[in-house]
């Protein structure tokens, strides 16, 4: 059999979604059942995303000792970013290393959204270093600071149909700070915050691979994070 690119991307989405399904059927505790959904979110980007992108649980802390809730997924960089935090099995990421947070849930509805909101303002509102950076010409101007994506992750959703309307008007409620840009319900399909600065949604049936493949694009967008000031962390040393 030759190889086909459709068939190759239709197969990553069923791979996911099957699991993500099997995670909602086959597991009777709640708790057990995000740990499992969002086990299968962070393999996906961290198997596919390119190498210089990270994805992990994590919390995420600034130079000003101020720290996010804690994040299902956070994609960051590992190129440039110096240092992440390790302890007793968590990840503490600064905040200037973030590209992307997201919550990873077993279904979409209005509650959801809120939380998810809720938790990507709690990084975006944490402060960003950013300096001048070194060539062999002179110096660069500092890097302005890159808008931090956020977004919801999800099997199924709890509305009819399931990308509507209220899919819309929940995702309309949401400020500024915690705007979700990006989303996938794996059953039925991605939305997004578009270029017209409205939330469209889009039913797709291999959901998991087109919300893979635009999150990449958005990255590529973003080009590299922010020269850190260490030093800034490094008055914490005391």
């Amino acid at each position: 059999m030759s190889w086909s690119l459709p068939r190759l991307l239709g197969g990553l989405h069923d791979n996911i979604e099957l699991r993500l399904k099997t995670a909602r059927q086959s597991f009777g505790h709640p708790g057990t059942k995000g740990d499992a959904s969002e086990s299968v979110w962070l393999e996906l980007l961290q198997n596919y995303l390119p190498q210089r992108y990270e994805a992990a649980s994590a919390h995420v802390v600034d130079s000003n000792g101020a720290f996010s809730d804690q994040i299902d997924v956070v994609v960051f960089d590992r190129q440039y970013s110096p240092f992440i935090f390790h302890f007793e099995g968590q990840k503490i990421i600064p905040a200037e290393s973030v590209y992307a947070a997201f919550e990873a849930k077993q279904a979409i509805n209005a509650d959801q959204v809120d939380y998810a909101q809720k938790k990507v303002a709690s990084v975006r509102k944490l402060h960003r270093t950013s300096l001048p950076i070194p060539h062999a010409g002179g110096t660069f101007p500092p890097k302005p600071l890159p808008h931090i994506l956020g977004g919801l992750l999800t099997f199924e959703s709890d509305w009819t149909p399931p990308l509507g309307d209220p899919l819309a008007k929940a995702l309309a409620a949401g400020d500024t700070q915690g705007r979700l840009d990006l989303g996938c319900v794996a059953a039925h399909g991605v939305f997004n915050y578009d270029a017209t600065g409205f939330h469209t949604a889009a039913p797709q049936d291999k959901a998991a691979t087109a919300f893979l493949l635009e999150l990449i694009a958005r990255l590529q967008d973003s080009a590299t994070v922010p020269m850190i000031d260490v030093r800034a962390y490094a008055r914490w040393l005391v």
